[in-house]
This record gives C-alpha cells, sequence and structure tokens, in this order.
C-alpha cells in the first residue's frame, strides 16, 4: 500500500495573532518612522496597519544592513535568509515573527506584488557595497566610499528604497489611473533626495557619499571634503543643485494626492508636507547640513498633522 505525502496546511493566523502582530509593527512605526509615521496617523485603521507592517519590514531589512557587528557577507546572507522566511510566511508557514506575520496579511488583502517587496530588500542591499569588509565606521579619509559615479545611478538607488515603497503605499491607499505609479516613483526619489541631503554629515562618517562622484568633480570637491566638513560655502552649490532636483521631483505630489482614495489623500499630503517643508528648511539654512542636523521639531510636524487631519475631516 503506497502512502501519499500531504502538505501541511497553510497557516491562518486568528483575528487576536494578527492584532498582536500589527501592534507590535505600529510600535515600531512610531518608535523610528520621524517622519512617516505623522501620516500613518491619518490613515483609516486597516490601512495604517498595513503600511505599519511594510514599514516593521523595511525597518528590519535596514537594520540587518547597517549591524555593524556582522562582516558585509554576513549582512547579505542574513537579508536573505530573512527574505526567504517571508517567502515561506507568505506562501502560509506558520511563523512566530510578528513583522512576517502581519506583513503577509497585509500583503494578500492589499494585493501587493511580492516583487515590490523584494526590491525593498534590494535597496537596502545596495548599501553593502564597499571597499571594506569590516561593519565599523571609519574615520576621516579611510575607507570612504562614493557609492554611485553618475545622478542616474543614485537615482536607481533612491528607486528601490524610495519609489518602490511610494508603489507599496498607493497600492495601501488605493489609486485610480495607471500614471499615479510613475508619480509615486518620482515622489519616492524626491524624499530620499531629501533624507540623503539631510544626512551628508553622518552618511560621510560611517563611510558612505550618496553624492554622484560627477557632481563633486563639477564643483571641485572629493569625498574627503563632506568627511571632514570643509567650508559649507564651497559645498553649498553642489547640494543646492540636489535640492533643486528634489524640487523638480516634489512636483508630482500635486499631481498624485487627487488620484489615491479620498480616505488616503490626507496622509499621502501629510507626507509630502513633512518632507517638502524639510527640504525648505535646508534651503533656509543656506544647506549648512554641518553644523548640526536639520530636523523639524515636534511642533512644527504636529502642525502639520493637524492640517492633514482636518483635510480628512472636511
Amino acid at each position: 500500500m503506497s502512502t501519499v505525502l500531504q502538505q501541511p496546511p497553510a497557516m491562518v493566523p486568528t483575528a487576536s495573532q494578527l492584532a498582536v502582530a500589527y501592534s507590535v509593527c505600529q510600535g515600531i512605526a512610531r518608535q523610528t518612522a520621524k517622519n512617516f509615521y505623522y501620516g500613518f496617523l491619518v490613515l483609516p485603521r486597516p490601512k495604517r496597519e498595513a503600511i505599519c507592517a511594510v514599514y516593521a519590514f523595511m525597518r528590519r531589512c535596514d537594520d540587518i544592513t547597517d549591524d555593524p557587528s556582522h562582516s558585509l557577507r554576513e549582512r547579505r546572507i542574513r537579508l536573505a535568509t530573512w527574505l526567504d522566511e517571508f517567502y515561506r510566511v507568505q506562501a502560509g508557514g506558520a511563523t512566530d515573527d510578528a513583522v512576517l506575520l502581519a506583513l503577509a496579511d497585509a500583503q494578500r488583502r492589499y494585493n501587493i506584488p511580492v516583487t515590490l517587496l523584494e526590491q525593498l530588500a534590494q535597496g537596502t542591499e545596495m548599501d553593502l557595497v564597499s571597499n571594506r569588509e569590516s561593519g565599523t565606521p571609519v574615520p576621516a579619509l579611510v575607507g570612504v566610499t562614493v557609492q554611485y559615479a553618475k545622478f542616474d545611478d543614485l537615482c536607481l538607488y533612491c528607486y528601490r528604497v524610495a519609489s518602490v515603497v511610494g508603489l507599496v503605499c498607493i497600492r495601501i491607499f488605493g489609486y485610480r489611473e495607471a500614471k499615479a505609479e510613475g508619480l509615486a516613483e518620482r515622489l519616492g526619489i524626491a524624499f530620499q533626495l531629501t533624507n540623503i541631503l539631510r544626512d551628508v554629515k553622518e552618511d560621510a562618517g560611517l563611510g558612505r557619499v550618496y553624492l554622484p562622484e560627477e557632481d563633486l568633480q563639477q564643483f571641485g570637491l572629493s569625498a574627503a571634503d563632506l568627511v571632514q566638513g570643509a567650508d559649507p560655502a564651497r559645498i553649498r552649490p553642489l547640494l543646492e543643485l540636489e535640492a533643486d532636483r528634489a524640487q523638480d521631483f516634489y512636483r508630482a505630489g500635486d499631481e498624485l494626492v487627487p488620484l489615491v482614495d479620498e480616505d488616503s489623500q490626507p496622509a499621502l499630503w501629510t507626507l509630502i508636507t513633512i518632507y517638502h517643508t524639510l527640504l525648505e528648511k535646508i534651503a533656509r539654512r543656506n544647506y549648512d547640513v554641518f553644523t548640526e542636523r536639520v530636523a523639524l521639531g515636534r511642533l512644527e510636524k504636529l502642525t502639520i498633522l493637524t492640517k492633514g487631519l482636518l483635510k480628512r475631516l472636511a
């Protein structure tokens, strides 16, 4: 008599399991999503939970690739293992990982293409390119890597770590017209360029220079100038160039907001306004991102959040 091997049944999480999993993800977003979380707050609860699950997945990918206690090779392996575990859970496998449980549910609920989530992980993996295999911060002038030769190369990185986030978000928001996808891609690049400008000093201290080599050369600068915090007046024209590019990408936001579902428009407006205001604050400081880190204060973000909430209630 032959024996037929049966596949174990797919895991079907209970409502209470999902509630706990989403709560964990919201806690992660609340603690670490300094700007994004304010946009999440004006979403309807189911969409807010799904966005937080995606963010928590992204945060875990970032934490793996940025972990200085592991070599670059070890981090690549851990990231691949984490992604494989998601595939298994997405296919119905059991897990006690709250982030994967919530993400798999959100992915099914909002029909998020798995390829987009893969690209999120691939984007963080792009940071694991270095001329050193040590994960520790590098001293000035040693082991500093200019990540990208040209602006187009930087845009590919921005696409994977930010535009893809936008593509995932609008699937949760709900949208009309296919052109919303292209607009979300451009807006993601605007957000990431803003982050790069804000974090020039911090990233350079870790041995990463995201500003393209061709742009550095155009203004007679080198990676060493960014690490050493050269005269801000010398670096200002370079940062102004990148800010002008970001401003151009931000124009996509005006077209995108009316294309998403009405209950999500206030959240998108809030996110755009927070990031755009941050870019404008950098410009008002004459692009001096070296003296101190430029950020929006809690009151500034709460003011924008209140305006976004009023838009939802209108």
